[in-house]
This record gives structure tokens, sequence and C-alpha cells, in this order.
């Protein structure tokens, strides 16, 4: 068995230190990050003015669901303006017609003290005006 003596380091470095490594790739995943935001607000805010052609065959873009709202002390708003409940179905009505039935959704947040009677009206009145899809919005609950 022979022994090293002497402090000589003619040894070829064979372990790979990673630790740069990961500091580029770790800037490199930020810079990706920030400019895949960037890339993506353009695209959904397009900078050029295009005039898009017609076809018989194309669809609008889908609409927001209504947004049905229904406070403790019984007011309505709809899309976050009080409306009265006549003005209401004016205007769910409207839109009903506009878009036609099976494209109309909506959204219904009820405070959790009104009766379930009146929560019930809301969406049968909603669905008697052709809304189809009624959701019922929620807090999520802690499980324990």
């Amino acid at each position: 068995m022979a022994a090293k003596l002497g402090g000589g380091d003619d040894d070829a470095i064979t372990d790979i230190n990673v630790t740069p490594l990961v500091d580029i790739m770790l800037v490199l995943l930020i810079i990706f990050m920030l400019t895949s935001e960037a890339v993506t607000k353009k695209v959904k805010n397009p900078a050029i003015d295009v005039d898009l052609p017609t076809a018989a065959s194309g669809e609008d873009k889908p609409e927001e669901p209504l947004s049905v709202v229904i406070n403790k002390e019984g007011a309505l708003f709809l899309n976050g303006k009080e409306l009265k409940e006549a003005d209401l179905r004016a205007k769910v009505k409207a839109r009903v017609l506009l878009r036609g039935k099976a494209k109309v959704e909506a959204v219904l947040s009820a405070d959790k003290g009104l009766s379930h009677g009146r929560v019930v009206r809301l969406i049968d009145m909603l669905r008697v005006l052709g809304v189809q899809n009624v959701a019922i919005n929620t807090k999520e609950q802690e499980i324990q």
C-alpha cells in the first residue's frame, strides 16, 4: 500500500459545484415568470387595432354570469347595483332575451341570516325568467 506524502494537489476536480447552477436557474425562472406575465397581458389587450371579419359560424365571447346578491335586509343587487325586484326582473329578462336561455348564468350570493324560503323564491324567480344555471356562492369552510 502506497501512501501519499506531501501536499500535492495533482488530482483533477471531478465533482460539479451545483450552487452556481441553482442560482442561475432561479434567476432564469424569475425572468421567465415576469416576462410570461407581461406577454399574457399584451395578448389580452392587443396594442394593434384590428377590425375582425364576420363569419356565419362565429360566436360571441361568453359573457360574465349575472351576479345577484341579497343582503340581510333583503335588498337586491345585480352586478353591484342595488335594484328593486321589478327592475331586477326586467334586467334579467332583457339579458335572457338578448342571449338566449341556455347562455345566461347567475351566481347568487345570499346572506346566511335570510330565510330559506326567501332564497328559494329568488332562485325560482331567476329560473322562471329563463336563467337555467344558478350557482350559489359560499365561503370555504375549514374542516376540523
